[in-house]
């Protein structure tokens, strides 16, 4: 069975790298069982193994943490659910581009729950959606904001790190990064897209849409 661990408050991030390197050490050691972690922390940035120096805009704002985790740049604080996946990978099938998508899936149909039209795009990471209610672009498009940010990691095929989603986060606060590393588009939330949706909200929408995602046993 996955274990599902609630923290409230504000987890500090150095607890929450320990927390995941001593319970992927136990999940691989055939100790400990999966874990699904939900928290927030206070404001900081994240640096993935792609992260460019030139994507971090304002580098004294907030504290900044190597991640050691897949991609760019992230930005995490109060009002952002993370769901830190601590799963076996490799009994799940050991496809990293399939884990990705099941990743993805599993926020989709989270969002879904709250009427969000929310989905892949291609050549980016994370989930998005469509502004309708904003200034095409130039090419006549209409303006894509992400809501959810994806970067993980893998130790002996047991995932670390997971998912980010927007519920109320302060969006001013993403200014200091390019998020991911794409400057032409924006950042949404739940409430900015004006769904008075909580965090305790999100985390019911969660639990129900795992199993239908990753095969929860």
């Amino acid at each position: 069975m996955v274990e599902w661990i609630t923290s409230t408050g504000l987890t500090p991030y150095s607890d929450a790298l320990a927390f995941m390197e001593d319970r992927v050490a136990g999940i691989i050691a055939g100790n400990a069982s999966e874990a699904i972690w939900l928290v927030e922390h206070p404001p900081l940035y994240t640096a993935g193994t792609s992260a460019n120096t030139a994507d971090l805009l304002l580098p004294d704002r907030f504290p900044v943490y190597e991640a050691r985790r897949g991609g760019e740049y992230t930005y995490h604080g109060p009002g952002q659910r993370v769901a830190y996946v601590m799963l076996d990978v490799g009994k799940r099938g050991r496809d990293v581009r399939a884990f990705v998508k099941q990743l993805e899936s599993w926020v989709i149909t989270t969002l879904a729950q709250f009427n969000v039209e929310a989905d892949r795009r291609s050549g980016r990471v994370g989930v998005w959606v469509s502004r309708t209610d904003k200034p095409r672009q130039p090419d006549g498009t209409l303006q894509d904001d992400k809501i959810a940010a994806i970067g993980i990691r893998l130790r002996k095929w047991v995932s670390f790190h997971g998912v980010s989603i927007n519920v109320e986060p302060d969006l001013d606060h993403f200014n200091g990064i390019v998020p991911c590393g794409i400057s032409q588009h924006g950042v949404t939330s739940l409430v900015d897209l004006g769904l008075p949706v909580t965090m305790d909200d999100l985390d019911v929408a969660l639990r129900q849409s795992f199993s239908s995602a990753f095969r929860d046993t």
